[in-house]
């Protein structure tokens, strides 16, 4: 099915490879990009020819774009698509994408078509594509089809050297594609104006958050790999008696959230009003493993200490495994045991994120979304 579907994609997309391309359409499955699509549409001479593919859970934020004008299509990979409109993407002049998406595989890519990634992460400690050890134990034929999206990619925008690196690697191109221009979805945390909204709507929904040392646990999503927090978690967390824990797990975690909300109490909160970016504001301690949570909390003023809680370390380096050399660089070293921990806990101590920003988040300063809309504003106005 995987190859009949590619191949009427193919065949879509080439009978409409010769439309004028004057679009500029984006694929998004996250909401961190939605700043950048609003610049880009302040800068477009036809709000028209912006156009927002969405998935479906992220339809607030779809809604909040339809409601600035701007055109917006849910994204499912089905018939419909392929027939109503994959004639239109071939009007695209520049295609964003924030994630891997399966049906670039089949696209006719014209040269006047520019396609970019903007991925979701400022950087990466988990690997993915090529060297994400489960690819090995795939068919050949998945991995000509993963390859085949990969190579589609014009541009991979990137905050640093080291994630530029790191899709080389990942998706074996060459650094020619590597585009040294910061991630626009950073922007927010090194911009005041952001902030104080932010820790405005943080002080609506949890004032108790305000004065106090907040400790945020925000761990990744492991696929395909049972999550169990191991025993005693929750009485570390009630190591520093000053402090408020906040626990917001990955949606797909809903389960297991569910199990630790038995543990709430007045020091351990959860909120679901409250987005990550909005609870990182009023951080002191973040507590997180393998997310990418970490290169947005290094850049904001109030982040204080970070704890990298790797309980599953040495069955996480196998499967999906790490990016090499990644632990040497982390600004903390990794505590592998509750007890270790509580020791963090209570120690409270300051955390240098200098080198780590350095590295990683090099280009990140708070004009990433300028240079992102200029770059690419440029393109539609070429013949």
């Amino acid at each position: 099915m995987k190859v009949l579907y590619l191949w009427l994609i193919r065949f879509v997309s080439n009978l409409s490879r010769f439309k004028r391309k004057k679009l500029m359409i984006f694929f998004v499955s996250f909401d961190n990009n939605l700043d950048l699509i609003k610049a880009m549409a302040k800068k477009m001479p036809n709000k028209k020819h912006l156009i927002v593919f969405y998935e479906p859970s992220i339809e607030a934020a779809a809604t909040d774009l339809a409601a600035r004008g701007i055109r917006t299509i849910q994204f499912r990979n089905n018939l419909s698509f392929v027939f109503k409109y994959i004639p239109l993407v071939m009007q695209a002049r520049v295609l964003f994408c924030d994630n891997y998406y399966a049906f670039l595989g089949g696209l006719a890519h014209p040269n006047s078509m520019k396609i970019v990634q903007l991925w979701h992460a400022n950087g990466a400690i988990k690997r993915f594509g090529w060297e994400d050890k489960a690819t090995d134990k795939r068919s050949n034929a998945d991995k000509r089809r993963f390859q085949a999206v990969y190579d589609h990619f014009d541009d991979f925008v990137v905050a640093s050297e080291a994630m530029g690196q790191v899709f080389q690697n990942s998706y074996h191109i060459a650094d020619n594609h590597i585009k040294l221009l910061g991630y626009p979805r950073s922007d927010r945390f090194l911009h005041e104006t952001w902030i104080k909204r932010a820790r405005n709507r943080v002080q609506r929904v949890a004032p108790e958050l305000l004065g106090r040392r907040v400790i945020f646990y925000a761990p990744t999503y492991r696929e395909g790999i049972k999550f169990e927090l191991p025993d005693g978690i929750m009485d570390a967390f009630n190591a520093d008696p000053e402090a408020i824990v906040v626990i917001k797990l990955h949606p797909v975690l809903k389960q297991q959230e569910a199990q630790l909300r038995h543990y709430s109490n007045s020091r351990i909160k959860f909120y679901d009003q409250l987005s990550t970016a909005d609870i990182l504001t009023v951080t002191d301690t973040l507590i997180t493993d393998y997310s990418s949570v970490a290169f947005d909390f290094a850049l904001l003023k109030n982040a204080k200490s970070i704890i990298f809680f790797m309980f599953d370390l040495p069955a996480y380096e196998q499967n999906p495994g790490i990016q090499t050399d990644l632990l040497a660089g982390l600004p903390t070293e990794p505590v592998q045991t509750v007890t270790g921990l509580t020791a963090a806990i209570k120690a409270n101590s300051t955390t240098d994120f200098t080198r780590f920003n350095e590295t990683w988040n090099t280009y990140n300063d708070g004009l990433a979304t300028g240079r992102v809309v200029d770059h690419y504003q440029k393109l539609l106005k070429k013949k």
